[in-house]
């Protein structure tokens, strides 16, 4: 995979010299992290919006979310000031497994250390703050981004002026790492994986893609492909099912690492908002910025009820449903309701 050709040229740099202590142990040196912006930061610094991406995106949120951006719409640059970092363990520029160790002067591989979402969110308060910036008006993301945005809540509650996570839960469930190892396992099964010690531009693209597809499974639903596939078969004799299963393996093998993936789903795996700072329901019952929870009905891997759980937690949170046949990736899908969705509670939190 050659990483940089699909970082794109709009993306910037913030070079953090000072070490990073992990919270599972263990020390960055130092964090480049890439990042993009849109729009400009008003004098008051007052109009930030912050997105978190997901497990395989990257800081190209009005790529992978472009239906959010533009006037009038859930990220205004008119009226907004939008960042989007790439997340520490991830290939799109941050720090991570392909980056160099300084300590060998080779790439860190499976060395990589074990990092969490509160890491990741250390990372992005860093670059935040790089810009001067005291308060953010809005965190939004979703699954692996929407972890974030709790953590935000938890972290730096008083930099957090409103939060939205989406499809996601407070702490990651039995079902969800189960998912996860398996996809694991899929990678290590590959004979090019070497534990972890391939060589970049030879990764274990069939472990990979088997992951991929795995996870696609998941992020849909069966009304989706149902509807989309059916039995299908093409003129080559694959169902059309089985077609769209190995293009998405072979199109993630061209812009992903297996070594990331490993280190970004046990990051997910880790995710519990409690950890360390009391009982559950307490910890959520702490936060006091406006909070509003996009559930999503035929989510299979995160099921609405982790969400109306969060709603019955968190004092004064709102949950409002995405009703589509779409499975967990319906806030990729259905974005003119997400970007009127996001509009309505940044209007509504604005007044609080």
């Amino acid at each position: 995979m050659d990483h940089i050709r699909i970082i794109s040229e709009e993306t910037r740099y913030y070079e953090s010299n000072e070490p990073l202590a992990l919270e599972l142990g263990g020390v960055l040196p130092g964090v480049r992290v890439a990042y993009r912006t849109w729009g400009t930061l008003n004098a008051a610094k007052d109009n930030v919006i912050l997105i978190c991406h997901a497990l395989t995106g990257n800081a190209d949120a009005d790529a992978w979310w472009g239906g959010l951006f533009g006037e009038g719409r859930a990220f205004d640059e008119t009226r907004d000031f939008i960042i989007c970092s790439n997340v520490p363990g991830s290939c799109y520029g941050t720090t991570g497994p392909l980056s160099p160790n300084p300590a060998t002067g080779r790439h860190y591989g499976p060395d990589f250390p074990r990092i969490t979402i509160r890491d990741m969110v250390a990372v992005q308060h860093r670059l935040i703050r790089s810009f001067g910036i005291e308060r953010l008006r809005l965190v939004v993301g979703a699954s692996l981004g929407g972890m974030q945005v709790l953590e935000w809540g938890c972290m730096y509650p008083d930099m957090a002026g409103s939060l939205m996570p989406m499809g996601i839960s407070g702490r990651h469930s039995a079902w969800c790492i189960a998912l996860s190892e398996a996809q694991r396992q899929a990678i290590a099964a590959d004979g090019d994986w070497n534990d972890g010690w391939y060589d970049p531009a030879l990764q274990p693209a069939k472990g990979l893609a088997a992951a991929r597809m795995m996870a696609m499974c998941t992020y849909r639903c069966f009304e989706n492909f149902q509807l989309r596939f059916g039995r299908q078969v093409q003129e080559d004799g694959l169902f059309t099912a089985e077609s769209y299963q190995r293009y998405q393996g072979k199109k993630l093998v061209g812009r992903f690492d297996a070594n990331t993936y490993v280190t970004l789903t046990r990051a997910m795996d880790m995710h519990d908002i409690a950890r360390g700072r009391g009982a559950y329901e307490s910890v959520l019952g702490s936060f006091k910025m406006p909070v509003e929870i996009l559930s999503i009905d035929s989510d299979l891997l995160y099921p609405k009820e982790e969400q109306e759980e969060l709603t019955r937690l968190i004092p004064g949170s709102r949950i409002l449903f995405l009703d589509e046949p779409y499975g967990h990736d319906a806030f990729l899908i259905d974005v003119d309701t997400v970007s009127r969705m996001v509009c309505e509670f940044k209007e509504r939190s604005g007044k609080e």
